[in-house]
């Protein structure tokens, strides 16, 4: 019993000592940094690892996150330089980039950098009337980020983008815009109408010029393959009688290859000729001129007709 309490001041003392390191053992995580002061004094920045601050002599005095941030300041009133007010809020989006300016640079940075976007966009606004402010949103932010970004650098923030969320003129001014805007869009409505039915009639025209040109061109079709069909029928019944011609005169030269195949004698060419004769004068020729041989033989064969009857009628 007497050990125990001879050894109770020393379990007491190792006991606070291994309280007082495992409060000194710290994790610092990613995206997050601490500012260190040893007794009073800056000391260093702990970025993310495992770190030992010494009890009694070192401290923490700011713990800072390292990721982008988004603040939504309240609406402001602004002046614009036709004299209309209105109210304006803003939205910034900013990262601590040094720790070590941010924590000693300015007191309150975020009310700070509040302030300092108020008067930023009261400037601003202040330069542009109500028209403009209205439709040059882009251009104010595009101002605003590059001056406060400028402005802040001092303070370890980087301003990256700067948004006017809101522009709230007054309500005379609203209910003017309403109107105007209503009457935008029945005149465009109407336009829309009026091209609408332009655009009908161009069709229905378009149609009606398709409908006379495919008619124009059926007809002319039509005509083409009529005159084509008239064509080949002249073509045929000109190619059949050549052909009729053809053959007429092949039987006459076949004729006359027999004929002088028989060796006639000039009688019956004679004779042969008489029949020619006959036949064209069955014809539609109202004069024939007979050669005087074939009249001489034409007479002699008239009497030997003559003779041979009589000598039927004797028998």
């Amino acid at each position: 019993m007497e050990l125990f309490l001879n050894l109770l001041p020393i379990l007491i003392l190792a006991l606070i000592i291994i309280i007082v390191l495992a409060r000194s053992i710290y994790v610092v995580q990613q995206s997050r940094a601490y500012v260190i002061e040893r007794l009073g004094v800056f000391s260093s920045v702990w970025e993310e690892g495992l770190h030992l601050k010494i009890p009694f002599v070192e401290k923490i005095v700011k713990r800072i996150s390292l990721k982008e941030q988004v603040v939504d300041f309240a609406p402001q009133p602004v002046i614009t330089k036709d004299n209309v007010t209105m109210q304006i809020d803003t939205v910034i989006y900013f990262q601590i980039t040094d720790p070590k300016l941010y924590t000693y640079g300015v007191e309150h940075p975020l009310s700070a950098i509040e302030n300092l976007t108020a008067t930023t966009l009261r400037n601003i606004i202040g330069d542009l009337d109500l028209d403009q402010s209205l439709t040059s949103r882009d251009h104010i932010n595009t101002q605003m980020r590059a001056i406060l970004d400028e402005a802040t650098d001092p303070w370890g923030i980087k301003v990256n983008r700067v948004e006017l969320k809101n522009i709230m003129p007054p309500r005379d001014i609203q209910e003017s815009m309403e109107k105007q805007m209503r009457a935008e869009r029945e005149r465009r409505e109407a336009i829309l109408q009026a091209e609408g039915q332009k655009q009908s009639q161009i069709l229905v025209a378009e149609g009606e010029k398709q409908s006379v040109i495919l008619k124009a061109d059926a007809a002319k079709q039509a005509k083409i393959m009529a005159a084509e069909a008239d064509k080949a029928a002249r073509i045929m019944a000109a190619e059949a009688e050549a052909e009729a011609i053809t053959k007429v005169q092949e039987a006459t030269a076949a004729a006359l290859k027999l004929l002088n195949a028989a060796a006639p004698n000039d009688q019956v060419v004679k004779l042969k000729a008489l029949e020619a004769f006959q036949a064209a004068a069955d014809g539609k020729a109202t004069k024939i001129i007979i050669p005087s041989e074939i009249q001489g033989l034409a007479g002699l064969a008239a009497g030997v007709k003559e003779l041979v009857a009589d000598d039927s009628a004797i028998h």
